[in-house]
């Protein structure tokens, strides 16, 4: 008879991997820490260790750790209704849709569990408006263009739309009619467009794709051709949204429109939920029963959502994550010209990714800063990954900083004569606007 977890005496980070090895399906590479709580922008081991938390939970935890306005939220909610089924009206969804259509400039909203799910409702929604739209007479097809280095969610029609062959092959044959097209590459954007295709989807900053945003006119081009067609422009904001670069959405740096976005990851600081916003012209392809969700839109993860983006308004965390953001990324840039083995230094507000000559480099530099007790990931095999909780301080970013340089004083050796610097991948507003 299998051991229950709650009786193992000691409830240890040992006893725990051991029944984990048993119990679990064996789809993570997890590290060997037992995180027990978390304070502001701190998370706490078994042992009492503190560790300055510039991950957030892979960019969910935007408030960071046991934050008043989401306690407040949960308890509050917990006294009255946590699932009702979306066969009956609740106020939270009208009143969190309210929020989130104002916010993205978009009409309408579909609730669901996770950003996966969000983004699996944005294809089926513009595979039905194709159909839609042949219903009328225009010449439309069902193919849709998606980005090499994409990444989109673990479904049989997200993972489709990811680039990465490890996580396509193994589940073939995956959601078909799906091409990839060179990200930033306009004139291959243009070459792959045709009649055939009924949406382009694109990350506005490719995430696990090594924190690369979208050039102005990449975004331009792909307007402008959906335009010409009635294809939808699929934007996936789910974790470059809800404030994460220092505006709601990422595309907001740029001054285009989608017809369709998919936010999930901070909207509810850590309580399960995802969102596909549409035009009222792109909704009219959805009809009642041809999509939906048990749990979607509960009113437990509504009541956080509110809570969490009326904190970010309140407490004015845009300014603060565009202003930090900065701060961050002129001091990786100070190290960049100290460590030739930093390649690159990407990013926009406080989503940041620092490119390491050597996917060996990156590996160490991940270890020596868990050693340090700050938590962060390697993405994309070189690359450092930042996305802290949007309540980091200035005195966080420097000892971030700080033990940074100590590592590739340790690491890597400074140059004697520095090579020109790469050119930073970054959004500023006058390239976009001007």
């Amino acid at each position: 008879m299998t051991q229950h977890i709650d009786s193992l005496q000691p409830a240890s980070l040992k006893n725990i991997q051991a029944a984990e090895a048993k119990l679990m399906l064996q789809t993570y590479e997890r590290n060997p820490l037992l995180f027990v709580s978390g304070q502001g922008v701190h998370l706490r081991d078994e042992q009492g260790n503190e560790y300055l938390d510039l991950l957030s939970g892979i960019g969910v935890c935007a408030l960071g750790y046991q934050h008043p306005a989401i306690t407040a939220a949960l308890q509050q909610q917990s006294h009255s209704l946590l699932h009702t089924s979306n066969l009956f009206y609740h106020r939270g969804t009208s009143e969190l849709a309210l929020r989130l259509t104002e916010i993205t400039g978009l009409d309408r909203v579909f609730f669901c569990n996770s950003g996966t799910e969000a983004w699996e409702a944005a294809l089926k929604l513009a595979r039905a408006h194709a159909g839609m739209l042949r219903s009328q007479g225009r010449n439309i097809g069902t193919r849709i263009l998606a980005m090499q280095d994409s990444f989109h969610g673990r479904t049989m029609g997200s993972v489709a739309t990811t680039h990465k062959l490890k996580y396509r092959e193994p589940f073939e044959p995956v959601m078909p009619g799906v091409s990839f097209v060179p990200f930033n590459d306009v004139e291959a954007l243009r070459a792959a467009f045709s009649t055939d295709v009924c949406a382009v989807a694109i990350e506005v900053i490719q995430g696990e794709g090594g924190i690369h945003p979208v050039s102005p006119q990449f975004l331009a081009a792909a307007r402008e051709l959906c335009d010409s067609t009635g294809a939808l422009l699929l934007l996936d904001e789910i974790q470059s949204g809800m404030g994460r670069t220092g505006r709601w959405c990422a595309y907001q740096h740029y001054g285009i429109q989608p017809d369709v976005t998919t936010l999930a990851k901070p909207l509810a600081g850590g309580v399960p939920i995802g969102a596909m916003l549409c035009t009222e012209q792109a909704s009219r392809a959805f009809n009642p029963g041809m999509h939906g969700t048990t749990f979607g839109g509960n009113p437990l993860a509504c009541a956080v959502a509110i809570a969490v983006i009326d904190e970010i308004k309140q407490s004015h965390l845009l300014d603060h994550v565009a202003s930090l953001g900065q701060y961050f990324l002129t001091g990786l840039r100070d190290l960049q010209t100290r460590f030739s083995s930093i390649r690159e230094v990407r990013g926009l507000g406080l989503m940041i990714g620092v490119e390491l000559e050597s996917e060996a480099l990156a590996r160490q530099m991940l270890q020596g800063m868990m050693e340090r007790r700050i938590v962060l990931n390697r993405t994309h095999e070189t690359v450092l990954r930042f996305l802290p909780p949007f309540i980091l301080s200035r005195r966080d970013v420097d000892l971030t900083l700080h033990a940074l340089g100590e590592l590739l004083e340790l690491y890597s050796t400074p140059p004697s004569q520095q090579p020109e610097v790469m050119a930073v991948e970054t959004i500023p507003g006058d390239k976009i606007h001007g």
